[in-house]
């Protein structure tokens, strides 16, 4: 029997107290006196969302496979029990053991955005952990590690880590686990460990790398401090991913969660090279599943979870190779079972349409579409692939398979708008509702008309995008893009059945300065959590006036890391990391998008990014063969000679 961490007392006094208490279906239980690593994995926000987060599930699946270790879990406790717990010092702990995180070999924390970074602060100042990893120096507390698709710039939270993992998790941890393991037998050093650690492919361990400044206070060098410390850190990639690792019995949580369903993911990357999609990058190249993994695991996680829905997990579900027969099966066997299909990430065009008639009660499901921009202009300028044509023709099919509700999704403020380019979002909408009633015959219509729910997010560039090298409009101009928009649906012909939202313009410009920043901004973000900042994300804590306040303490100008264009040389933080495409390739495509020119997928012509150096994946399928075959046989920072299916431009 396992003794809760919390009273009963406690536990009656805050919200949701089985965020808590663990021992949910398909935990992992082990006997601690029988095992040599213990790892908790964390996720830096409250427990719905972080229990929604599949690559947790898949590194806490893995990591417990090894008998040698057990993996347990810890969330940001919610701002009740946060305030309770620091008045009582009680330390956070883990769900399984109920164990205080500070007694574990390693806290590994997955940085999925920007915006919890105070967050990560919280998890270590709870745990009783040194905030600084200069103030970790022996065996005292956890290695605390970073995962997850901040880490490809993780500068300006490089103060609080002990190091960082780049990439996919499955490749490297059991090395590292055997190498920490074998220097605490030999009675090595905490310091020693990380040196020896940073020689493992894909980690970065941010002692070991001095950087220096020019005077604008660009980057003038990132350089490792030691030998065998890595110039270049390549992250890591698993090829193979349908003989790796994947839960076949998640865990299954005791409240309802953001994801609260069976996650089946098909695939990893994307071929459609959005230039505004940080994603689309990092995960290169595409891998497929195979349809039999697809199946095998389907059914032994409905078995193993009772849960009642399954989602496909991927970037573009649309373009994963053996989709309808994938969805004829599932639609067997989760008909048999009684169980939903949810198929996010569709390509709006006739068979997804006629898939999700099929799997979805179409009266009250509504239909997302995500053009990003309002004109055919701007959606060249990001190379979305996507035409009004396209548009307009999936609406009207949609329309006429019964569907009454449409979600568009868009962004203000991307490189090269114009206000033609906004009012072009308003006349978009009104063209989808228009299509409905050209569509649909007054006596079929539901309710008697169609609700567009229009939707504008603030651009904000991200590392390791073709827009890294744009600037980011200010709080004020994003505000002003927002108002347009409004002005311009209002005065639409179909305006009443045209709904309007738009994101906060003061977090997504924060965004955009800890997504682009440097180890300067540690200092900020140390300051702005001991004033009390915590759930940035979540707008009801968002504190803008602190981190402004804080900012101007610091002599630091937030607008320095936002609104300027940079030079295509200047050293970003990021820099030395690698992540697998390449600066120049890079360079073409923000060429490119100022010229208003599209890319095409990856599927129709290869456009030498430099993926095909993992030596699989979509840069090895039919076509793109010969190109692949030209780049893989590259070293790492070689020239890429130009063939009938590359563009030209050069480098790889």
């Amino acid at each position: 029997m396992r003794n809760l961490a919390l009273s009963d007392d406690i536990l009656l006094s805050v919200e949701k107290p089985a965020r808590y208490i663990g021992n949910e279906v398909n935990a992992v239980y082990k006997n601690k006196d029988e095992i040599d690593v213990r790892f908790v994995m964390c996720f830096p926000d409250v427990y719905e969302i972080g229990m929604s987060h599949l690559g947790i599930q898949i590194l806490y699946d893995m990591f417990n496979q090894f008998e040698d270790t057990w993996c347990e879990r810890v969330y940001s406790p919610w701002t009740d029990l946060d305030k309770i717990m620091r008045e009582q010092h009680i330390p956070l702990f883990a769900l399984e053991s109920q164990d205080p995180i500070r007694d574990f070999d390693f806290l590994g924390i997955t940085i999925q955005y920007e915006m919890c970074y105070t967050n990560i602060l919280q998890i270590l100042d709870l745990s009783q952990i040194p905030l600084l990893a200069s103030e970790r120096t022996d065996w005292t507390y956890p290695i605390v590690m970073g995962g997850g698709p901040c880490t490809y710039n993780s500068e300006p939270i490089a103060a609080f880590f002990d190091m960082f993992y780049i990439g996919e998790g499955e490749t490297q941890y059991r090395r590292l686990l055997d190498l920490y393991k074998e220097c605490r037998r030999g009675g090595v050093s905490r310091t020693e460990f990380l040196y020896q650690a940073a020689q493992i492919p894909g980690m970065y361990v941010p002692m070991f790398y001095d950087v220096t400044y020019n005077e604008d206070g660009t980057i003038s060098a990132i350089t490792p401090n030691r030998p065998g410390i890595p110039a270049k850190i390549l992250k890591e990639v698993e090829m193979q991913i349908s003989d790796t690792y994947y839960p076949e019995k998640p865990v299954v949580p005791y409240l309802k969660v953001v994801q609260d369903r069976v996650v089946l993911e098909i695939m990893r990357g994307c071929i459609r090279g959005c230039r505004f999609c940080q994603a689309g990058q990092l995960y290169r190249p595409v891998r497929e599943r195979s349809l039999e993994w697809n199946k095998k695991y389907a059914v032994a996680m409905l078995k193993n979870t009772g849960q009642e829905e399954i989602t496909l997990s991927s970037l573009s579900s649309s373009d994963y190779s053996k989709l309808p027969e994938l969805i004829d099966f599932l639609i067997d066997e989760c008909d048999r079972r009684h169980v939903n299909i949810s198929l996010p990430s569709l390509r709006i065009d006739s068979f997804s349409l006629d898939v999700m008639q099929k799997v979805q009660d179409i009266r009250k499901s509504s239909l997302t579409f995500a053009p990003e921009a309002g004109s055919q202009r701007m959606r060249n300028v990001i190379n979305k692939g996507l035409t009004e044509e396209d548009i307009l023709n999936g609406a009207a099919e949609a329309f006429k398979g019964g569907w009454t509700k449409v979600k568009l999704y868009f962004m203000l403020g991307l490189p090269t708008e114009t206000e033609e380019d906004i009012c072009d979002i308003a006349d978009l909408a009104n063209k989808v509702a228009a299509t409905f009633y050209d569509t649909v015959p007054k006596e079929e219509r539901v309710n008697g008309r169609v609700q567009v729910t229009a939707s504008t997010s603030f651009f904000v560039p991200k590392p390791f995008t073709a827009f890294q090298w744009a600037p980011q409009c200010t709080k004020e101009q994003f505000i002003e893009k927002a108002y347009m928009t409004r002005r311009a649906i209002a005065s639409q012909l179909n305006q009443k059945s045209i709904k309007y939202n738009w994101h906060e313009a003061d977090m997504s410009v924060l965004e955009g300065v800890l997504a682009r920043g440097d180890r300067k901004l540690s200092e900020v973000i140390l300051k702005v959590y001991e004033k009390g900042c915590i759930y940035d994300a979540w707008s009801e804590y968002f504190r803008n006036d602190i981190w402004m306040e804080t900012f101007l303490e610091c002599g630091i100008d937030p607008g320095f890391y936002t609104t300027r264009e940079r030079p295509l040389d200047e050293i970003f933080p990021w820099d030395f990391l690698d992540c697998g495409v390449s600066k120049e390739f890079l360079k073409r495509e923000w060429k490119k998008a100022q010229a208003e020119t599209v890319s095409l997928n990856c599927r129709a012509q290869c456009q030498g990014c430099g993926a095909a150096r993992f030596g699989g994946g979509v840069c090895f399928e039919g076509r793109n063969q010969a190109a692949a075959d030209t780049v893989g046989s590259l070293s790492m920072d070689g020239k890429l000679p130009v063939n009938e299916n590359m563009s030209a431009g050069g480098e790889s």
